[in-house]
């Protein structure tokens, strides 16, 4: 087990490239299985989120071969298994969703129940309720969900309980082989499910509407193979605007659409940061300017994201002035609060733990502290690079799930951060 030592006090400063998505490329892994043909994903990144993707279709017989240039080939076709089991989709929710592909290609499944980051309960009746409504048989037993259908699934008219981005993308990757159009209602808009939609549309499927509440999907009768790379990570640019803006620094991203984070821009802005836009980079300066306390309330995108809140909590940390941050998407996802009141933050959680009440100081002081999961520990390091002297981030492994290299990322910015084994 590894952890980061930070020597505190450093700005954030320098160019730096935005990885592809961690969301949308492990997505796209399991859509891959859809494909009678060899699917070739370019610029993926080297995360541990990924790395159990790869693997567990390796343990279904699936063909994974990663060159130098991180593209993975993926051969579908090779599939022996149609069984995902517990021990590797319990350490990440998102492997779940290669349910739907696998019913839809091969006409049966069985998939551990999910598991992944200790924020709350998601739970994934809206992902059976699609299932079941394009025609599956599903099942539970002993903590496994067995989906069966005879013949093709059936084109259905299905509307979610409520936003779910998961819930969205999984449904609609198992109607692009369904007979007939599926129509779903009340979708999530993520920028990621665009992007998906994107992918199996140059596979050869038939998605209208994808990053609307209105999704159709016109079945066809295969999928063939073919190569897409995935849009930039949001949130970890995000990430790097954040530490920048917390660190006093001035930071560019490039591989940065400011489409996806505008909720995020307008925030820094608001806390004083001079944001500048360019084609395909963000410029973010923050050098000799006041930050002011910003109010967050999270929500479903394009309101602010529920992955960049635990970053914008240490950011109000060391601002001007007293601000509140609600959560309304997770209901335990202020795990990181006890961290930073260690380093010195002034924080109160209310209402059953759904807002924080920030109070900011003078400065932060390096501690040793613990990440709970793959964003606070993100705001972990934030906290670091900000604070006066060392700070040491345990249970680093959270962060790997997310973060290409971030420590050596970081040092190219600026930062006094390595990483050791404990």
């Amino acid at each position: 087990m590894a952890l980061l030592r930070i020597q505190g006090g450093t700005a954030l400063c320098g160019d730096i490239v935005a990885s592809s998505a961690k969301n949308s490329v492990i997505n796209l892994i399991s859509a891959a299985l859809l494909a009678d043909g060899s699917v070739t994903l370019g610029n993926v990144p080297h995360l541990r989120d990924v790395s159990t993707m790869i693997e567990l279709l390796g343990h279904m017989g699936v063909v994974v071969v990663i060159n130098d240039r991180m593209e993975l080939e993926i051969h579908p076709n090779a599939i022996t298994s149609m069984k995902a089991p517990y021990e590797l989709v319990k350490t990440m929710r998102a492997s779940f969703n290669v349910l739907g592909p696998l019913i839809a290609r091969y006409g049966e499944a069985e998939v551990s129940l999910p598991g992944g980051c200790a924020i709350g309960t998601r739970p994934v009746d809206q992902h059976l309720k699609g299932l079941r409504a394009l025609g599956a048989d599903i099942t539970m037993h002993e903590g496994y969900v067995r989906g069966v259908v005879s013949g093709r699934l059936q084109a259905a008219r299905i509307m979610f309980d409520f936003s779910t981005v998961g819930g969205t993308e999984h449904i609609m990757t198992a109607a692009v082989l369904a007979e007939g159009t599926t129509v779903l209602e009340n979708c999530a808009k993520e920028p990621e499910i665009e992007d998906l939609a994107r992918f199996l549309n140059v596979l050869g499927a038939d998605i209208r509407g994808a990053g609307t509440s209105r999704i159709e999907i016109h079945g066809v009768e295969r999928l063939s193979g073919g190569y897409y790379e995935a849009i930039s990570d949001r949130i970890e640019v995000g990430t790097y605007l954040i530490a920048a803006a917390a660190s006093g620094g001035s930071i560019t991203v490039n591989n940065a659409l400011a489409s996806h984070n505008t909720a995020l821009l307008a925030k820094l802005q608001e806390a004083g940061a001079a944001i500048e836009i360019g084609d395909n980079c963000i410029t973010l300066d923050m050098t000799g300017r006041q930050l002011k306390a910003v109010n967050i309330v999270t929500g479903p995108y394009p309101a602010f994201p529920t992955d960049l809140q635990a970053q914008m909590m240490t950011l109000n940390c060391l601002a001007k002035g007293a601000s509140s941050i609600q959560e309304t998407i997770f209901e335990n996802r202020f795990m990181h609060v006890p961290e930073l009141i260690r380093m010195g933050a002034e924080i109160e959680l209310q209402n059953n733990n759904s807002v924080a009440l920030v109070k900011g100081v003078d400065r932060l002081v390096g501690a040793q502290v613990m990440a709970t999961d793959l964003r606070a520990s993100a705001s972990l390091v934030i906290a670091g690079i900000a604070a006066d002297g060392e700070t040491t981030v345990d249970r680093v492994y959270h962060i790997d799930r997310g973060y290409q290299q971030i420590e050596e990322r970081m040092q190219r910015l600026g930062v006094d951060i390595r990483r050791e084994a404990r």
